[in-house]
């Protein structure tokens, strides 16, 4: 914890401070009583702070930490309290100074000082997609808690998403599929391409409950690319990019296997990112030891292991049926040209008949497969 700063003061204690200003004629102008809330050394974050006149007004209030960053705040319209926009964080002392008038004018100044115990777990958040990066039409922003959120609510208000053209969205939060607690915020429909997106995310000094509490801010900023869609049909066995609605290449690919564990998801996956030259085995995903192989172009669709990549081995299959583990694999020289097209956050829409359901919201970013209410539903302000 910062060492707190001492008060300077008419009186003894940092949270009722007395005013420097003089009595006017008589003493009928009684100096200003200032009250500050939080006190103490040990004081509870997570709140604003508070600084009351009694006996006069504020004209202008600081509270500033010991590195001197400043919390900014506001007078109240009566003149008698001025309240933090954002609270108090853990561990930090503060130095408060209130310029004050008397009912008779005289200006004074109040200062005093406190300090709030510091964190006793802290919660982390790891985020996507990364700032400055061009994305993808379907892309979520997705925040992953280290610890669990129980106050999902209040965490949820400090999360503000700007855009350039008032795109409409909501946060929704589910159980990510690494078992920690995880809101994503989709727009109600795709992205429009050009779109300028920022995530302010203002946790510093919010309590997530027992996970512990938010000691930074979190800020990214992305970019919308072009209108980028792949249909993959895989009754038909191909996949198709189409881009601004036009269709640029069909490709001949093979997808899972029909009838068991090995079949592919349907519904709408979201490029979640482009891994290369990867190993791939089947014990990580459930499959025994069924292979064990580098493979190429790799993109990443699910979190349970579904990839578009390069399967050579296939090559009889490609365009005429499903014979994969379970992902969408092409020729080498298709995957080379398909992995130079695509981006993080292009939507794959996947039909067929035979496959092992819908992608969960959880797995990857499968969120488009609910309706735009059933998102909505998933917000903790709703």
């Amino acid at each position: 914890m910062l060492a707190p700063l001492a008060a300077c003061s008419a009186n003894s204690g940092p949270a009722a401070a007395g005013n420097t200003g003089t009595s006017g004629k008589d003493g009928a102008d009684r100096p200003v009583t200032v009250t500050v809330t939080p006190m103490g050394r040990q004081a509870g974050a997570g709140k604003p702070v508070e600084v009351t006149a009694t006996g006069g007004r504020l004209t202008s209030v600081t509270v500033t930490d010991a590195e001197g960053r400043r919390l900014t705040g506001k007078v109240g319209p009566d003149g008698r309290t001025w309240t933090s926009d954002r609270k108090a964080v853990p561990g930090t002392a503060y130095a408060v100074t209130a310029a004050t008038r008397t009912e008779g004018g005289t200006p004074g100044t109040t200062r005093a000082s406190f300090a709030t115990a510091p964190a006793d777990k802290v919660n982390k958040v790891d985020w996507r997609p990364g700032t400055g990066t061009t994305v993808g039409i379907a892309q979520p922003i997705s925040l992953v808690f280290d610890h669990p959120v129980e106050n999902k609510a209040e965490v949820e208000r400090q999360l503000k998403v700007t855009t350039s053209n008032g795109t409409e969205g909501s946060w929704g939060w589910m159980r990510d599929w690494s078992g920690r607690d995880r809101v994503d915020w989709r727009p109600r429909s795709y992205w429009k391409p050009g779109t300028e997106v920022t995530l302010n995310a203002a946790l510093n000094g919010t309590d997530s409950g027992t996970g512990g509490w938010f000691v930074r801010d979190y800020t990214t900023t992305f970019t919308i690319g072009a209108r980028q869609v792949v249909e993959v049909d895989l009754d038909r066995h191909h996949l198709t990019l189409v881009r601004d609605g036009e269709t640029v290449r069909r490709i001949p690919v093979s997808g899972g296997t029909p009838g068991g564990d090995k079949r592919s998801w349907r519904g709408t996956a979201v490029l979640m990112a482009k891994e290369g030259t990867i190993n791939m085995n089947s014990e990580t995903v459930g499959l025994g030891d069924a292979y064990d192989k580098m493979v190429d172009y790799s993109m990443r669709l699910t979190w349970s292991g579904m990839y578009a990549h390069a399967a050579p081995w296939n090559a009889r299959w490609f365009g005429n049926a499903n014979r994969s583990s379970g992902c969408i694999g092409m020729s080498d020289a298709d995957a080379a040209w398909f992995y130079g097209q695509v981006r993080p956050g292009d939507p794959f829409e996947i039909t067929g008949e035979d496959t092992k359901g819908v992608v969960a919201p959880e797995n990857g970013f499968g969120e488009w497969n609910l309706s735009w209410t059933e998102w909505q539903q998933r917000s903790a302000l709703r």
